[in-house]
């Protein structure tokens, strides 16, 4: 396939597009254990199609716990859990999902959506037509009715999405995967108002969170300088006043005790027992309207 024909190799990929191959490498790393906590066939194929494991760029020197080491569980254990509550939330009210900053997420092509899910994916137009064509040249199809929302999440996004037929009046599951901690305190404040604008009552959010860390800081340095300004702290408040001061009954569980719950070691970058390490959060919440 010729690049003018859409080939996924002519669309470049830098920055935040870049960083979510990384995630999509430790989600094909569980793919691949026996007693693995999701299925995500897809994920390799992402990355052959970018050219190879992203695993590469996210060495450390010895002595040093690399990336790999502080978050592969985190995002086996973030990704069970998401997965999980985004289907109850679909089976329960919310007929409209929306994926925000989806990166290299492959949730509409494998997770069994129940029919009638319309499913809103937001991110940059190159990471969108990237994971599209790689996947559907796979053979790979959505299982759900699937709309691909081109937006910079911090420009009028909202504007766009309603113009590609998301419906406001309509309980809606909102995804903020890897997103809070790579914001600032008024970048997230002004992407929760957002949300909660377009919030029926009854609509869910949920997402994930992280503290930054000696750990992760030594990690992310070892890769690279972007990784390393990635980031910016996201919420000021706590979780639970943050998200009640706009409307939403929240539920915050903690990564260790999480990860204790699917049987797995705590993942060492929020291991309470390691020195250097943090804390790190699954969150839902459901909007009072």
């Amino acid at each position: 396939m010729s690049a003018e024909q859409g080939s996924p190799g002519s669309v470049p990929l830098s920055g935040i597009g870049e960083t979510s191959l990384s995630v999509a490498a430790l989600r094909a790393m569980e793919h691949q254990r026996a007693d693995r906590l999701f299925e995500d066939p897809y994920a390799q194929r992402l990355l052959d199609m970018a050219g190879g494991c992203a695993m590469a760029s996210m060495t450390t020197p010895a002595n040093e716990l690399s990336f790999v080491d502080l978050m592969a569980g985190q995002v086996a254990i973030r990704t069970r859990y998401l997965d999980e509550v985004l289907l109850d939330a679909v089976s329960d009210s919310c007929s409209q999902v929306v994926l925000l900053a989806s990166g290299m997420d492959a949730r509409p092509y494998r997770l069994p959506w129940p029919d009638g899910t319309r499913l809103f994916e937001v991110d940059f137009e190159a990471v969108l037509t990237f994971k599209r064509d790689a996947l559907r040249d796979g053979g790979a199809t959505p299982r759900c009715d699937h709309v691909q929302v081109a937006a910079d999440l911090r420009g009028d996004w909202p504007d766009t999405l309603r113009r590609t037929g998301f419906d406001a009046d309509v309980p809606t599951v909102w995804l903020a995967e890897g997103i809070l901690y790579a914001l600032s305190a008024d970048a997230a404040d002004t992407l929760l108002a957002r949300m909660t604008e377009l919030s029926a009552p009854g609509s869910e959010l949920v997402a994930d969170h992280v503290e930054d860390s000696p750990l992760l800081r030594r990690a992310r340095a070892a890769i690279s300088d972007e990784l390393l300004q990635l980031w910016l702290g996201g919420p000021i408040d706590d979780l639970d006043t943050w998200l009640t001061r706009q409307g939403w009954k929240p539920a915050v569980r903690d990564v260790a005790a999480l990860a204790r719950s699917y049987r797995r070691p705590i993942p060492p970058a929020f291991d309470p027992d390691l020195e250097g390490s943090g804390r790190g959060w699954l969150i839902t919440a459901r909007h009072q309207g």
